[in-house]
């Protein structure tokens, strides 16, 4: 039997498969792109000549991104947006029109997540991760789409989702199942809008450790330190490759590609009940009184 070796590593942090300039004149708009893996698709972009406007609703994630973002060379600008608004929305399409020209190229990643048993998810909590996750990807296409299709221009929308969308994901019901509108909505509008030129795809992650990650997820991996040896890919995913994938996606090389979705993961989702942990059930909450017993008694 052959030594494992496992999915070679990647190139260098700043090589690309496409040619320089690519996406020269070109504006791309990420949401969340301040932090985590939305800061690392945009540095792919801006590596590749974009112009990028990041929107966020928290001032120290467009902080972020406009240090990390501008020290590649190009042109940033940051707004404050709240993606459940449509209103908010509009009005970042607005600045980024004003500023650079209206984008192209539309990268759908912030989301709301965060682990809950089903039955403790209060209707705010659902209501919080829906409305961001599904709702405010919506939203942002939507705007970018109405523009386009007035304008008579293609555009490209890619939309970060996760595998437990096909899956399901115990202890995320809330934030599963938004995943899976958003693959589902993905899929809808890369048939309606495609006769318009508009591409529209879908970009999950696996496994890739990066300084912006929950406090569960980093817990998580903090317990296991061998995590690598449970991936078929016998390694974990770098920032990077993600952000190669999203340049590829709404490249004009990707341009017959749209209502797929793709996971860059290294096959690792396709065999989860192999890498999880044992199965642990949680203490039964307390069974309710039967109605019976809550009556008063006829003295």
């Amino acid at each position: 039997m052959t030594d494992t070796i496992g999915l070679p590593q990647p190139p260098a942090l700043g090589a690309s498969a496409l040619p320089a300039g690519t996406y020269d004149g070109t504006v791309v708009l990420v949401t969340g792109g301040g932090t985590g893996l939305g800061k690392a698709i945009a540095s792919e972009f801006a590596r590749l000549g974009a112009d990028l406007v990041v929107a966020s609703r928290k001032p120290e994630h467009l902080a972020a991104a406009e240090e990390a973002l501008g020290a590649l060379g190009g042109r940033v600008l940051t707004v404050g947006c709240d993606i459940r608004d449509a209103e908010q929305v509009a009005a970042a399409f607005d600045a980024a029109t004003e500023a650079f020209g209206l984008p192209s190229v539309l990268i759908n990643n912030a989301a709301a997540n965060f682990p809950s048993p089903a039955e403790d998810l209060s209707p705010n909590a659902w209501r919080t991760v829906v409305d961001i996750t599904l709702t405010g990807t919506y939203l942002c296409a939507r705007e970018l789409a109405r523009r386009h299709l007035a304008a008579g221009t293609p555009a490209s929308i890619v939309n970060v989702g996760a595998s437990y969308a096909w899956t399901g994901g115990p202890g995320f019901a809330h934030s599963a199942a938004a995943k899976a509108g958003v693959k589902n909505l993905t899929e809808t509008l890369a048939v309606e809008w495609g006769p318009y030129g508009i591409q529209v795809n879908g970009l999950v992650p696996g496994l890739v450790p990066h300084e912006d990650m929950t406090a569960d997820i980093r817990e998580n991996l903090d317990r296991n330190e061998g995590k690598a040896r449970s991936q078929p890919a016998y390694r974990i995913g770098h920032p990077r490759e993600l952000g190669w994938a999203a340049t590829f996606l709404a490249s004009p090389y990707g341009r017959f590609i749209s209502g797929h979705t793709l996971v860059v993961d290294g096959a690792n989702w396709q065999r989860r009940h192999l890498t999880n942990p044992e199965v642990t059930p949680r203490a039964r909450p307390a069974r309710p009184r039967p109605l019976r017993a809550l009556r008063h008694r006829r003295p």
